[in-house]
């Protein structure tokens, strides 16, 4: 009954010291940010945002440093969650924004939500899913599947998500974050299969906040990738390159993990399913491939040109 809404704390923020709690729906999250630096002293320089819903709207939430390590694991995608004690304040303009997947959803982008250990300390409640009434009017994670077929027709920088079943994975490489800087991003190359084309999905998979799922990505897995960017080669490359990258609220989920995830219910989920078991994993295995070197994107068949 003492509960507020993010539509109502948008408009009566400035002029409160303390908020009533609220029960939101988490419907992104970003990876896990260290911002440590050699001369700061902080115990715990973790920062990591979600974006949290509820009937009247969509907006962003923060988890700060020693909440991280306790928390961020167990808020995923369709987690239910109660806040007490959380501070407001203005948002940070230059984050990025996961593309929502229901369009008619109000976004609150002048403020956000952040919690703390301190000042004040947050309370944090999860919900379990089957103590979540409908009267609630918490909205349902949505997501924007497409098929193979359906990837060549879409725009670059377009966000969707994809299932696939897995027919190579190359070993983890290296890129250097900055040209002369001494931090890297671990990615690894993948191809997906989903019955709808001849044609892979080709995955760019940068290693997220879930470890476990990156190194144990394997052929013949089922693979669900959230959030993925399309990238399109715009250049005058024969290849006429398309592929999909991962983007700060991907998340990547291979077999084993699937059960309870809300994508499940999905339509394309589905088809893709029923579409696996008319398959012999006889024929399917003798395609599959690991590890190797993966020159991509092509470079021109012409020297001159490359």
């Amino acid at each position: 009954s003492r509960l507020t809404s993010l539509g109502l704390l948008e408009m009566t923020w400035r002029s409160r010291v303390h908020f009533q709690p609220l029960l939101v729906r988490v419907l992104h999250k970003s990876r896990l940010r260290y911002y440590g630096k050699p001369d700061k002293k902080l115990d715990m320089p973790y920062q990591a945002y979600f974006e949290v819903a509820d009937g009247s709207g969509m907006m962003s939430m923060v988890l700060w440093n020693s909440l991280c390590p306790e928390w961020y694991n167990s808020m995923k995608v369709g987690t239910v969650l109660l806040l007490e004690q959380y501070a407001i304040k203005t948002s940070y303009p230059f984050k990025t924004q996961p593309t929502p997947g229901d369009s008619q959803m109000k976004r609150f982008a002048t403020i956000e939500i952040s919690l703390n250990v301190r000042d004040p300390p947050t309370k944090i409640s999860i919900i379990p899913e089957d103590m979540v009434k409908p009267e609630w009017g918490l909205p349902e994670v949505k997501y924007r599947f497409i098929t193979r077929s359906e990837l060549d027709a879409l725009p670059n920088n377009h966000s969707c998500d994809v299932i696939g079943l897995v027919t190579f994975v190359g070993r983890a490489e290296r890129a250097r974050k900055r040209e002369h800087g001494e931090d890297f991003w671990l990615y690894r190359w993948v191809h997906a299969i989903d019955g709808t084309s001849d044609q892979p999905f080709i995955l760019e998979l940068f290693a997220t906040s879930q470890p476990d799922v990156f190194e144990h990505i394997h052929p013949m897995t089922y693979l669900v990738c959230t959030q993925m960017r399309v990238v399109r080669d715009i250049t005058e490359s024969p290849s006429r390159t398309i592929y999909l990258t991962t983007s700060n609220e991907s998340q990547i989920f291979i077999t084993g993990w699937h059960k309870g995830q809300p994508y499940t219910k999905d339509a394309k989920v589905k088809n893709f399913i029923q579409w696996t078991k008319t398959q012999r994993e006889a024929d399917q295995m003798k395609k599959t491939v690991i590890g190797g070197y993966y020159p991509f994107p092509r470079p021109p068949n012409n020297f001159l040109r490359y």
